[in-house]
């Protein structure tokens, strides 16, 4: 007997479609001028809703940056995956991988270091910050999973060498004198640094 999919009520479509209004809205005006010159006021103008129903859905301007950054991080994220299946050598598979999160963070530098900085510092209750730090759980399975094909890495050892790869990864795209570096500049640095780390 099969299950007839359930119908979403009026509710919770009326709650995704807000949401789905706010994000259009704050990732437009973070994208044009920088989250630190955009109010909350702006954005739920833009979205069409009171300031306080913005804020039921992302209590400050930090969470709805993590909002809107955390879809492209997954989208790049899927990206880089993606590319690194074809490639065997471990340093370019994992290069594949994190090399679209590098560019999908520097495409407005000052919201990208933004983003870091909440994943870093935010409220780990807060919804949209939970899925930050899994994206960046994520990111380092993806980098495990690409150390152990055909290495002779175990797990535990993958698993420690992607939480320095991540660590060296996310200095390098926060790092002060960084901010007027090109992505594949940045992505040189990280580069040197992961071949004398990674299995060749």
């Amino acid at each position: 007997m099969s299950i007839a999919p359930q119908r979403v009520g009026r509710r919770e479509r009326n709650k995704q479609e807000k949401l789905d209004r706010i994000t259009a809205a704050a990732s437009e005006l973070f994208a044009e001028r920088g989250v630190d010159e955009v109010t909350t006021q702006e954005i739920a103008d833009k979205a069409d809703i009171g300031t306080g129903t913005l804020f039921l859905y992302a209590k400050n301007k930090g969470e709805l940056l993590l909002l809107v950054q955390n879809s492209t991080y997954a989208d790049a994220l899927a990206e880089g995956k993606a590319a690194a299946e074809t490639l065997t050598d471990p340093l370019e598979a994992v290069m594949a991988i994190i090399g679209a999160v590098v560019a999908c963070n520097r495409k407005q530098i000052d919201n990208g270091r933004t983003y870091l900085r909440e994943m870093v510092f935010g409220d780990p209750t807060e919804p949209h910050h939970r899925e930050a730090l899994s994206l960046t759980v994520q990111t380092e399975e993806a980098v495990a999973a690409v150390l152990q094909r055909g290495h002779g890495i175990d797990a535990e050892e993958a698993a420690t060498l992607a939480h320095v790869v991540s660590a060296v990864m996310f200095i390098s795209m926060a790092a002060t004198v960084n901010i007027g570096r090109t992505v594949d500049e940045i992505l040189n640095e990280i580069r040197g640094q992961l071949q004398v780390l990674l299995p060749r």
